[in-house]
């Protein structure tokens, strides 16, 4: 099976920023979070180039790794690396992490809109029960999307994400039924030469504050609460910027 990451792995850190700074406000929600649920181990289990393991690992958590990409995987081992890190890293789908994980973790994160990658709400709650599985009782469940209700109901078609004076990056969003082609354009200022570099990411499903919330119920889920940012704003459909879910395992 080809890898839909290999031909960008490299650039994709370029949207970020450098790979050692986070956002405050993210930093003190996970903080808070890991505090709150005694978290003391984190799967990443859409790890991609391993940014989010380096914060969990900053923020004092034993973190581990795992992703469908062979190219993130190689590109995170080699960031995690470039920091004195060397986190457990595994590739593994995340609608079947109990074939690779034989332990509990206190948490599971599935962040970036990582779960947009599910083509529908079945595999999407078969996705969900594979990471309750992986999850102790009382552990909790981390999603992140920047897409939102009303996000999805302006449908931006131009947003610019980086503007430095080396680099320029702008996505092109295209809607396709209840998916979204996220084109992205990089441009790269060297003097008076520019270097465009042009890739994109399908998302055959983008899955709104309803879908999580059903397939999440679905997945054995029952208690969880949706923040609409990193300041625990309660997530509001016609406001909020993107969507948070945290969710607790009660099983046990």
């Amino acid at each position: 099976m080809s890898d839909p990451y290999a031909s960008f792995a490299e650039r994709y850190d370029l949207f970020f920023g450098a790979f050692h700074q986070h956002e405050p406000r993210k930093v003190e929600f996970f903080r808070q979070l890991f505090e709150r649920h005694s978290v003391k181990n984190v799967l990443d289990c859409a790890c991609g180039t391993g940014r989010d393991l380096h914060l969990f690992s900053k923020l004092g958590v034993e973190a581990f790794g795992s992703d469908a990409s062979p190219a993130m995987l190689a590109q995170a081992e080699r960031n995690l690396a470039s920091h004195g890190l060397r986190i457990p890293l595994e590739q593994a789908d995340y609608r079947e992490l109990r074939f690779t994980f034989a332990r509990d973790f206190d948490a599971v994160a599935c962040l970036s809109s990582a779960h947009f990658e599910i083509p529908d709400e079945h595999e999407l709650v078969r996705a969900f029960a594979a990471m309750r599985s992986v999850l102790r009782p009382g552990g909790v469940l981390i999603l992140t999307s920047g897409m939102s209700d009303r996000t999805w109901n302006e449908k931006p078609r131009f947003i610019p994400e980086v503007n430095r004076d080396d680099f320029t990056r702008l996505f092109v969003i295209d809607y396709r039924g209840r998916g979204a082609r996220f084109n992205v354009v990089d441009l790269t200022h060297r003097g008076e030469n520019n270097v465009m570099n042009l890739w994109s990411i399908t998302y055959k499903r983008v899955y709104l504050h309803d879908d999580v919330e059903r397939s999440l119920r679905e997945a054995g889920f029952a208690d969880y609460a949706f923040y609409g940012s990193y300041l625990f704003e309660p997530y509001r459909k016609e406001s909020s910027q993107m969507l948070i879910t945290v969710a607790v395992n009660g099983a046990g």
